[in-house]
């Protein structure tokens, strides 16, 4: 009753800077994924914070999904999987090994790089269930041997549940050498498995872009990380291209003017005097910045949309700052508590995740995960 009370009576804070959460296009974009792969699962990649869009608000979207199991990388997001998703959760990363102890071992399952790691849950966490990452040619991580590994902890083995088999792709979109490669490799393992009467429920290769480039029956589950949220790594060459224009970006931020000053022909703005004014014009302020996850890059080259009785596109004056970013409204209307539009859902815009990421030459998942996870996110 009492938190009730002061959730009733407690004033709600009001944010400066939002980034909105569109449910409906997240689960259209799973939808897509899965009639993609039709026998098998989607196992959406939260990991990095939902790849910036917010963990929390993901696993209550993900709840109104068929989603099964979703993925992180480490226990702190386990714990928030635990609280607000009703399905499991795979850990896929590495964790010292105590804090496999902590872990709810009827939610959870984990993934198994080494032998050291197996048998701390053989000998620590009975009956826990595991999938045996292999690595395929990525070389990053991995069991490189499988059959010398299984030969030399068949004790182990026998203590845990081996319920996944899985590896990664290094370039998913091409048709490359290494791509059939990895794929040789990993159903040799399969097929090394099921000779020693080993038949993991989960067998999974694939990332966002082997969902829309392979088909093989031999795969029960695919992992949708960039593709869940609305983004492909495909050019505009690639036979999936068309197809992967379907899916939608999800996120969208919002900020608000707090400054505006008029400033004369030939006036500096921000650090180092990188930015010069050719004549009068209107500057404003926006509280974000490189700290909340606004890339220098984008300095004096990015156009954001200020939401003013007319709207129009202003570019950022200057360098970005920690926690602020001056915008060039030229002679445009605008006033102090003005929204602007950082990040636009809409695919085109010139302030959309790809085209900031074009301007920084970069790729989206770099400018995602590093959005500030204490901005608030809400769905919308």
């Amino acid at each position: 009753m009492f938190n009730f009370l002061r959730r009733i009576l407690k004033p709600k804070y009001q944010t400066l800077n939002t980034i909105q959460i569109n449910k409906q296009f997240l689960l259209n974009n799973y939808q897509l994924l899965e009639k993609l792969q039709p026998e098998a699962e989607i196992f959406p990649v939260l990991k990095a914070n939902a790849y910036g869009h917010g963990l929390k608000e993901l696993c209550q979207i993900l709840n109104e999904s068929s989603a099964k199991m979703v993925i992180v990388d480490s226990y702190p997001e386990a714990q928030i999987v635990y609280k607000y998703f009703k399905g499991k959760v795979l850990l896929l990363n590495e964790m010292p090994h105590k804090v496999y102890q902590y872990c709810k071992k009827k939610k959870t399952e984990f993934c198994i790089y080494n032998e050291e790691t197996l048998r701390f849950l053989a000998k620590h966490k009975k009956g826990a269930t595991v999938h045996l990452f292999v690595n395929t040619g990525m070389n990053r991580e991995g069991i490189d041997n499988l059959k010398e590994f299984l030969d030399n902890n068949q004790e182990y083995l026998k203590k845990l549940e081996i319920k996944g088999l899985l590896s990664h792709l290094a370039s998913a979109e091409t048709d490359s050498l290494l791509n059939r490669k990895q794929l040789a490799v990993f159903f040799d393992c399969l097929d090394l498995l099921h000779s020693k009467k080993i038949f993991p429920q989960w067998v999974h290769l694939g990332n966002s872009a082997a969902i829309f480039t392979i088909k093989d029956k031999r795969f029960t589950a695919f992992r949708g990380g960039l593709s869940l949220y609305g983004y492909h790594s495909f050019n505009a060459n690639h036979p999936q291209f068309t197809l992967a224009q379907q899916l939608q970006p999800a996120l969208r931020i919002v900020s608000t003017i707090t400054a505006k000053q008029k400033l004369k022909p030939g006036e500096a703005v921000s650090y180092n005097e990188t930015y010069r004014t050719e004549k009068e014009t209107t500057v404003v302020t926006i509280p974000f910045g490189y700290y909340e996850g606004l890339d220098r890059r984008l300095s004096n080259q990015a156009q954001f949309l200020v939401l003013a009785n007319q709207a129009f596109y202003a570019t950022i004056a200057g360098r970005v700052c920690m926690n602020q970013t001056v915008l060039d409204c030229n002679l445009n209307s605008v006033k102090v508590n003005d929204l602007v539009e950082l990040v636009s859902w809409q695919k085109p815009a010139p302030n959309s995740i790809e085209s900031l990421s074009k301007i920084m030459q970069t790729i989206p998942y770099e400018f995602l995960v590093k959005l500030q996870s204490n901005i608030r996110r809400e769905i919308v």
